[in-house]
């Protein structure tokens, strides 16, 4: 911004409170911690620690960091810390930086399909588009594990989790489509599921976005353990 002459920067302050949030998004550690809890209702930081691989103190330092700048908030019982996203505004910004990101970046665009492999040759269905389908008779399968399955899942999802996939393939009727999902955009859990089944000749297609896009359309609450 200018001032009276044309050229001064007055207001610099307000660009270093908007900074705080790219600062706060711009370490690989946080995001994958924001990540984490975008699908649940929290964690505590060891529950955090062991899923993201990031030892327990750095783990610790890095929630500090995202509480301070209002991305999470925290809640003690005892001797253990609970965190959890600041809101939906979180995690309905994390959404639109991860597709702002995959369309502005190409490098991105390469480590995704490297990562996730042939994902989208399963004709990914949309969030918006699950209901009418499930209408239809599809059968909904959540590959996740047990754990994140009671921590919340789309209703009248079954709970196969993708360890166990391989030997209750005969619980899935074989005459019905099944649409496979997981924790979010980078979860390599429904590709692999949607690859075992298809396999095992089953028509299958995978949840775009996985949990994560369901309950950014649908809210917590209708996306909560019935």
């Amino acid at each position: 911004m200018t001032g009276a002459g044309g050229n001064e920067f007055v207001e610099q302050p307000i660009y270093q409170q908007l900074s705080r949030i790219a600062k706060a998004m711009s370490n690989p550690g946080r995001l994958r911690l924001l990540d984490l809890l975008d699908t649940t209702a929290e964690l505590t930081v060891e529950e955090l620690s062991a899923a993201s691989g990031i030892a327990l103190k750095n783990t610790s330092a890095q929630l500090q960091d995202l509480r301070a700048n209002g991305l999470v908030v925290a809640r003690r019982d005892g001797v253990r810390m609970f965190y959890r996203l600041a809101g939906p505004a979180v995690s309905e910004f994390l959404g639109r930086y991860q597709r702002f990101a995959a369309d502005s970046l190409a490098d991105l665009r390469a480590e995704i399909q490297s990562y996730l492999g042939g994902a989208g040759q399963w004709d990914p269905v949309g969030p918006d588009e699950l209901a009418r389908l499930r209408e239809q008779g599809v059968l909904l399968v959540d590959v996740r594990s047990a754990d994140d399955y009671a921590h919340g899942h789309i209703p009248g999802a079954v709970s196969l989790p993708l360890s166990e996939l391989t030997d209750r393939l005969t619980e899935l009727p074989a005459d019905t489509e099944v649409v496979a999902y997981c924790q979010g955009p980078y979860c390599v859990a429904s590709p692999r599921a949607a690859q075992t089944l298809a396999d095992n000749g089953f028509r299958v297609r995978t949840l775009d976005g996985g949990y994560a896009a369901w309950v950014r359309l649908h809210g917590r609450t209708a996306a909560a353990c019935e």
